[in-house]
């Protein structure tokens, strides 16, 4: 098997003789959610450096798709088109007078045509929500805008893997959140994710795998629920649990609850309190529907029609376009965050909500309610609203944001 990304046996050094990593293998499969997770010094950063050729290792290799990196000037600047790195402070990545001369200078870098250059960064632009920004400077954005702006001038140079150094640093909540769902609408397009954090319950609530790092080797790694199950790893690496794993293994302890494994999100914890409460997991309310909005094809008055037939009691919005739409049609949204979780909540108390996303999100989200149902038992229905006939991305576009389409067909019903 090939992975997108390998080390084999590692080890950096700075100049003033600090051993950042030592022997660290380890193998990353294309197309997951991955986060670094470790105390300050684990070697989580140096690492990252290395998967882009930034740093070269002092010892070991570093491989892309199977091949050795080559630190020649061509080799270097083929696999920084492919391998992405979003750095912790988006001021060390923005230099240009314009935000789009910000997101031009990779395609420009890479020789692309101008008239490419300008379709592919208006598509990037456009992704992140800053279509008009063209002509401001970076240094006037706000924190949130300009993380954004770095993102698409990574995206604009068509990208498989995206590495993110501490994407939610000096963020709010709200901007913090809409880069993470940014993130899984990357995701959901073909692109592996990785992260690097400090921030225990966004690494175990977003991850499909958690690399805990520890003096500049790999301590373990697993799902969410291995690595963050084990509470003496966690104490030893000195970071702390995730809130959803503290407060199950309290009340297990105090023998309110019964499992053998933590919940890994709020969903599930809730799930597990009312069965402990009920001693059944049978639903005793008429369950709730799930409406999901594909915005990508009706425009701002269709979308406007669709809605009024809807009786939903919550509504959500998911990926960045939606979240556009929603602002412009001004519909209200009590979710803009772990959407599809809160909607099931919802469902299971008998209330009806509504999902607006777009693009591969539509699939996923039906994929999410599906895997839930099937493992809880329940029948939550969910009802497709809009598919449009030929999306209103431009087949560049979904190139630029995406190495894949999904296949799963959207069900009217689970």
């Amino acid at each position: 098997m090939t992975f997108i990304l390998e080390t084999r046996n590692v080890s950096y050094s700075y100049g003033d003789g600090t051993e950042a990593l030592k022997r660290v293998s380890i193998s990353l499969d294309e197309g997951k959610k991955i986060a670094l997770v470790g105390p300050n010094g684990a070697g989580k950063s140096t690492l990252m450096l290395m998967f882009n050729g930034i740093l070269r290792p002092s010892a070991g290799e570093v491989l892309f798709h199977g091949r050795t990196l080559r630190y020649d000037s061509a080799s270097l600047r083929e696999v920084r088109r492919k391998v992405g790195m979003v750095f912790q402070n988006s001021d060390d990545q923005l230099f240009a007078p314009t935000v789009y001369q910000d997101v031009a200078f990779g395609p420009v870098n890479l020789g692309f045509p101008e008239d490419k250059v300008k379709k592919y960064a208006g598509y990037a632009l456009q992704y992140v929500g800053l279509s008009g920004y063209e002509r401001r400077p970076p240094h006037h954005l706000s924190g949130g805008e300009k993380k954004r702006v770095a993102i698409a001038g990574i995206l604009a140079m068509e990208p498989e893997v995206l590495i993110l150094d501490e994407p939610t640093s000096n963020l709010d909540p709200a901007s913090s959140e809409e880069i993470m769902d940014m993130l899984d609408e990357l995701n959901c397009g073909g692109k592996t994710m990785i992260i690097s954090t400090h921030d225990v319950d966004l690494a175990y609530h977003w991850a499909d795998e958690v690399i805990l790092m520890e003096d500049g080797g790999v301590l373990h790694r697993g799902t969410g629920q291995e690595v963050f199950g084990d509470a003496e790893l966690i104490k030893r690496a000195r970071l702390k649990l995730p809130i959803v794993v503290d407060l199950y293994k309290e009340l297990v302890g105090r023998g309110l609850l019964n499992g053998s494994k933590p919940p890994r999100n709020v969903l599930e914890f809730t799930d597990l309190l009312v069965s402990g409460n009920r001693g059944t997991t049978s639903q005793e309310v008429l369950l709730g529907k799930i409406y999901i909005c594909n915005v990508d094809g009706p425009d701002l008055e269709g979308i406007k029609g669709i809605l009024e037939k809807v009786h939903a009691s919550y509504t959500g919005a998911m990926g960045t376009n939606a979240k556009i739409m929603a602002e412009q049609a001004r519909i209200p949204l009590d979710f803009t965050y772990g959407v599809i979780d809160k909607c099931i909540l919802k469902a299971l108390t008998g209330k009806n909500s509504l999902i607006m996303t777009s693009g591969g999100m539509v699939d996923h989200s039906v994929r999410r309610i599906r895997a839930y149902c099937e493992e809880s038992g329940a029948n939550i229905v969910v009802i497709k609203l809009a598919q449009p006939a030929e999306s209103s991305m431009n087949s560049d576009m979904q190139k630029v944001l995406s190495q894949k389409e999904s296949t799963t067909p959207i069900e009217v019903a689970q």
